[in-house]
């Protein structure tokens, strides 16, 4: 125990009536992590002074922190009755509605957080982060540009702005290089001051520690992908260190710590302090696994704390840092005579794939194909809205008029939303009965809904990933369009993988060509839903032992070339 929480303990035993010192206690343990106790002592903070609309506010943050959004709701609003014009608490509320899925609330509490403080750059955020999960992604980025035009150095707000222009078909690699390029000249050029001479053992040979920070390592696309490669990597030769973001701990979170050697739960930690441990723990190779996705640590890495870094797994794209020497990628990502200078990583080719999958657990058997009891064709897209560009609506609709009596099913928030895409859909001659939503799901229901369809239809834009791999192993073929950025062609890597080639596209009119005709070869579609599991067992996308040898013999010669003083 601290000096200060021993002080303020022994001050509570004299006077438990005090609510301000239960207040300060609940101060200390949340610096310290200790989430559990600072709830229990700003819930008694706020039954000693029930007026208090501090105290209720500071209860929702720490339910926040516990991921107990609909508790958290409940805490904002009494605060908020009590104190109606509190700009933090009206943002923090629309995060909390925004992550219980009820996204209009979440818009109408972010703007009502604007219209108390127009400059907020936090609610320009967050308001941001609800469009890009209802799809309309440029509104988001023009939400995510106002946060930092507001405020510079929000890092995170400029991280969302880059992920999303991914989103968008205007911005081809070298537009998105050059905003990955401003971010390192306004967030990660500060840092420099920081970085320091590295003098871990220059043997090539030597067992390599290999660094990986992440805040997914979890129930999430990253900490699933992530399972075999550290199942299987080879304690001989790797000692892997995992810097976790994660504030609360599931199933898959457990068995990722189970297989590091070393974990650290970093969440708390400051960047400079993050690179700190990573210079003390004398890390060889750090692997980033965010990129520009949410609570990334890029500013640790722009301070270099290990000699070799390098970026995988958040999404295939590029950092724009200095010192991110090298990204992962794979010959179907990047094929040849793929421009390599809109990335300012150096790119490693992994031999097969850049991805490894296991499914998320125990998958339910493939199904009948269920054209043959349902007397049409289902094309599916169960990729997260905010991958649905305008683009690929157009596709997906003329594919519904020419393949008679189609449907289409897809997940999509529940809201306002649904009505608005159906009217997309009327505009373009789709009547809304040909079309069925689906909400996200837990994993096995999420499984079972590819039991419903035939076809899969991989979006563009930004492909699909770990779900193209889930709707395979489901038996459902997918076809994808072989895209201009490394996002929009994961569909094509993994169908390379599976020897479905043909199901590719390189041109929207083309993808429709094959949609239509694969749709109208039953045959085939009852041949390929029998076919597909086995495909994929045999298939490097889940030979975990050959994928661990492929990046360890990549972490070895990126580590051969810094001995070498490259």
């Amino acid at each position: 125990m601290s000096v200060d929480e021993e002080m303020i303990r022994k001050a509570i035993a004299d006077n438990p009536r005090r609510g301000e010192l239960h207040f300060q206690l609940a101060g200390i343990l949340m610096s310290r992590g200790r989430c559990e106790e600072a709830l229990a002592s700003y819930r008694e903070a706020a039954a000693l002074k029930p007026n208090s609309a501090g105290a209720y506010y500071n209860v929702g943050v720490v339910l926040s922190q516990l991921n107990r959004m609909g508790e958290a709701v409940v805490a904002f609003q009494k605060s908020l009755a009590l104190l109606p014009n509190q700009v933090e608490c009206q943002n923090n509320l629309a995060i909390a509605l925004g992550n219980l899925g009820r996204l209009d609330e979440a818009i109408e509490a972010g703007r009502k957080a604007l219209a108390l403080k127009p400059d907020f750059p936090k609610a320009h955020n967050n308001l941001g982060n609800v469009m890009l999960t209802l799809g309309r992604v440029e509104e988001a980025l023009e939400e995510f540009r106002e946060a930092v035009a507001s405020a510079p150095d929000y890092a995170i707000a400029h991280s969302n702005l880059i992920f999303a222009m991914n989103l968008l078909p205007e911005y081809n690699a070298q537009a998105i290089l050059q905003e990955a390029r401003r971010w390192d000249a306004q967030h990660g050029n500060p840092l420099r001051h920081l970085v320091r001479h590295h003098d871990n053992n220059r043997d090539a040979d030597r067992k390599l520690k290999v660094g990986y920070v992440s805040a997914d390592f979890r129930e999430h696309v990253v900490g699933w992908n992530l399972l075999p490669l550290l199942r299987d990597h080879d304690r001989n030769q790797i000692e892997v260190f995992c810097y976790s973001g994660v504030r609360m701990m599931d199933s898959v979170s457990e068995q990722l710590r189970g297989l590091a050697q070393h974990w650290r739960d970093v969440a708390v930690l400051s960047d400079i302090d993050l690179a700190e441990q990573i210079r003390v723990d004398r890390i060889d190779v750090l692997v980033d696994l965010s990129l520009h996705t949410a609570k990334n640590r890029l500013r640790v890495f722009a301070m270099i704390p290990a000699p070799v870094q390098m970026t995988y797994l958040g999404y295939c794209g590029t950092s724009g840092i200095t010192g991110m020497h090298y990204r992962f990628s794979d010959p179907h990502l990047d094929p040849p005579g793929t421009d390599l200078s809109c990335y300012s990583e150096q790119t490693i080719r992994l031999p097969e794939s850049y991805w490894c999958y296991a499914p998320g657990g125990e998958a339910p058997e493939v199904s009948p194909l269920p054209a043959k009891e349902n007397g049409w064709i289902t094309f599916g897209c169960l990729n997260q809205f905010g991958k649905i560009s305008g683009l690929a609506v157009k596709a997906w609709c003329e594919i519904l008029k020419r393949v008679k009596g189609s449907r289409l099913l897809m997940v999509a928030p529940v809201g306002k939303q649904r009505e608005e895409f159906y009217g997309q859909l009327s505009r373009l001659g789709i009547t809304r009965d040909r079309v069925e939503f689906v909400e996200r799901q837990p994993w096995e229901p999420y499984m079972r809904t590819y039991h419903q369809i035939d076809v899969g239809l991989d979006p563009f834009p930004y492909g699909g990933g770990i779900t193209t791999c889930d709707t395979i192993w489901m038996g459902v073929p997918v076809i994808a369009l072989s895209g201009q950025t490394p996002v929009g062609r994961g569909g094509r890597s993994i169908l390379c993988n599976v020897g479905l080639g043909d199901l590719i596209a390189y041109s929207p009119e083309q993808y429709v060509d094959l949609a239509v005709t694969l749709a109208r070869d039953l045959p085939r579609l009852g041949e390929l839903r029998k076919s597909l599991r086995q495909r994929m067992r045999s298939s490097a996308l889940m030979d975990a032992p050959r994928f661990a040898r492929n990046v360890e013999a990549a972490y070895r010669n990126v580590w051969r070339r810094w001995c070498d003083g490259a």
